[in-house]
């Protein structure tokens, strides 16, 4: 049986495509060259994402170009929509054509739109590449989830080192970050005298804004402990500065941002959130870390256990930030020196800053 170049594409080289994004522009691509008289396609398929319901893909048969429309999950921002048909609908003036790529409710789609509607010969044409699809979209869909389900779970930089290395214990590198320790203050008390919806609305909310200020300025979480979290801003081209200052613009927005939460919590007769926060500029081991067989990846080492005692003095100095001294040299931002403290497990004392309040 001989195939076209479209069909011999899907069978030998498509599921080694990088993205969703390239498989639809070089099926669109193949299409052409088989004779097909296309304006544009579309992809779409499920994403396993706390936020994101779907991904479609668009692409331009006159320019090759690919943009992306995203369908947020349940109650996230507005429906889904059609995006993909809504779209080739506005580029041409023929008609849709659609195929599901599978039997499942949420299969991948494939639509296509030309300068006037198909033929019936082309029309099956279009199907039967859809049917070929379903193997190498089935490929990209399994890798893209194993990717998704990681950067959800671990963040996207330490997601795609996991990705990138051998599953064995003891692989890791030695890098410089600037990290954040922060936790809430009175959440065992909360917990108690609460209700477990109420409590866990109320991490969610603490998590929201810490964890969003964060990733706004470049950070990573690397853990949420009970109510704590633990963040890097890893330090690149060999400048602390820049790691530093993003850091502090993330506690910056934190604060304001739990500012508003706690006014609204008073609002509703609610208590507030109060929270510490610390800052440390240091050298720790990022990688693998566990058993023989059950891995962590995440973060060791002396920075590490320095910037959680720091946040622990949050609340005898009764400072809703503390800075290490390593960081604060590293930043003109305006600080408050608070003297040289012990702290537990550290052996030399440690310089600590706070910021104005206010």
């Amino acid at each position: 049986m001989r195939l076209s170049s479209t069909l011999a594409w899907l069978v030998d080289a498509a599921a080694e495509t990088a993205g969703a994004d390239r498989l639809l522009a070089e099926l669109g691509a193949h299409l052409l060259a088989d004779g097909l008289p296309l304006a544009g396609g579309a992809l779409t398929l499920a994403v396993p994402h706390p936020l994101i319901a779907r991904r479609t893909w668009l692409w331009r048969a006159d320019t090759a170009e690919v943009i992306e429309a995203v369908g947020f999950a349940p109650g996230i921002g507005s429906p889904p929509g059609d995006a993909g048909r809504q779209w080739l609908e506005g580029i041409a003036a023929g008609r849709v054509h659609e195929d599901k790529v599978g039997q499942q409710p949420d299969a991948p789609a494939l639509g296509w739109i030309g300068p006037r509607p198909f033929s019936s010969a082309e029309g099956n044409a279009l199907s039967h590449a859809a049917r070929f699809a379903a193997a190498p979209l089935a490929a990209l869909a399994a890798r893209a989830t194993l990717a998704a389900t990681l950067e959800a779970y671990l963040g996207k930089r330490s997601a795609a080192r996991v990705l990138a290395a051998p599953l064995r214990r003891h692989l890791g590198e030695t890098i410089q970050a600037a990290l954040l320790f922060a936790d809430l203050r009175g959440f065992t008390a909360l917990s108690e005298t609460h209700p477990p919806a109420d409590v866990i609305a109320a991490l969610g909310a603490w998590f929201d804004r810490i964890a969003g200020a964060i990733h706004a300025f470049g950070g990573e979480v690397l853990k949420f402990i009970g109510d704590g979290i633990l963040a890097i801003f890893p330090v690149a081209d060999g400048s602390p500065r820049r790691a530093c200052d993003a850091a502090l613009r993330a506690v910056t927005a934190a604060r304001a941002g739990m500012a508003h939460l706690n006014e609204e919590r008073h609002r509703q007769g609610l208590p507030p959130l109060p929270f510490g926060v610390a800052l440390h500029l240091g050298e720790m081991l990022w990688g693998n870390i566990g058993a023989a067989d059950r891995l962590d990846f995440t973060a060791i080492g002396p920075a590490v256990n320095l910037v959680s005692r720091l946040e622990g003095l949050c609340r005898p100095l009764g400072k809703t930030v503390l800075l290490s001294g390593a960081l604060a040299a590293e930043t003109e931002t305006p600080l408050i020196a608070l003297g040289t403290h012990e702290l537990r497990g550290i052996p030399s004392p440690c310089a600590v800053f706070t910021l104005p309040e206010g």
